[in-house]
């Protein structure tokens, strides 16, 4: 899952971004409105974490922007302890949800876990197709209900295949999702390939079937 992270203060990005990083995610930084505006403009991001005093204006302008764009990507709020009209138009203006300042690293951590799954997955821990299973919350995926051993890249992959199916995904889209945004200054794309060798060996290998179509000059589709 790719985040992007809304703050102006340098030391706590970091310190948050280490951590949502060592919980599974892919974190990019935007320290002001007009960087969020741009990066949210040519990159996807399943959740941004909008903090709404930012250098250069109101934060909540980045939801305005997104819901002009009709754009699915979940947005969480963090707002000052006493700021209860933030909360409420951040809430009316379209955010899932808000945390207030200050809080423990793990409530954070739960707060996106639960916005995803409301979001992305209807509120359901797993996330199935066929014999393949997902637990998001234990990050554990089966097939045939054998468990599978998966790298963190295969499990990711597996996890963005399930959440797109029957979608053409392009190699740059994969690899931006998985990698970050400054992938895209790769000379090419081809290790993906690789990872997708892997992760189709291991699911046919355990039972399953093979999902993963490639789309010839376009990128590959998770489909039956």
């Amino acid at each position: 899952m790719k985040l992007l992270l809304v703050e102006d203060n340098r030391r706590l990005a970091d310190d948050m971004s280490s951590f949502l990083v060592t919980n599974g995610f892919i974190v990019e930084h935007a320290a002001s409105l007009c960087e969020s505006i741009d990066k949210t403009g040519i990159y996807q991001y399943d959740l941004v974490i909008l903090d709404i005093g930012l250098p250069d204006g109101n934060g909540l302008d980045l939801i305005k922007h997104l819901k002009k764009r009709d754009s699915d990507t979940a947005i969480l709020i963090v707002t000052a302890k006493n700021s209860i009209e933030d909360k409420v138009y951040g809430l009316d203006l379209g955010a899932d949800d808000y945390i207030t300042k200050p809080f423990h690293k793990s409530e954070l951590n739960a707060r996106i876990r639960s916005i995803l799954r409301r979001k992305k997955f209807n509120s359901n821990n797993i996330l199935k197709m066929n014999e393949i299973k997902i637990d998001i919350i234990a990050a554990q995926t089966f097939v045939q209900e054998k468990a599978v051993s998966l790298t963190r890249k295969e499990y990711d992959l597996l996890l963005y295949f399930m959440y797109n199916q029957n979608k053409v995904l392009m190699k740059e889209n994969i690899a931006e999702h998985l990698w970050g945004d400054d992938i895209d200054q790769a000379d090419s794309f081809d290790f993906i390939y690789n990872h997708i060798k892997n992760l189709r060996k291991k699911i046919i290998n355990a039972g399953g079937k093979d999902y993963i179509k490639s789309m010839y000059g376009m990128g590959y589709k998770f489909c039956e």
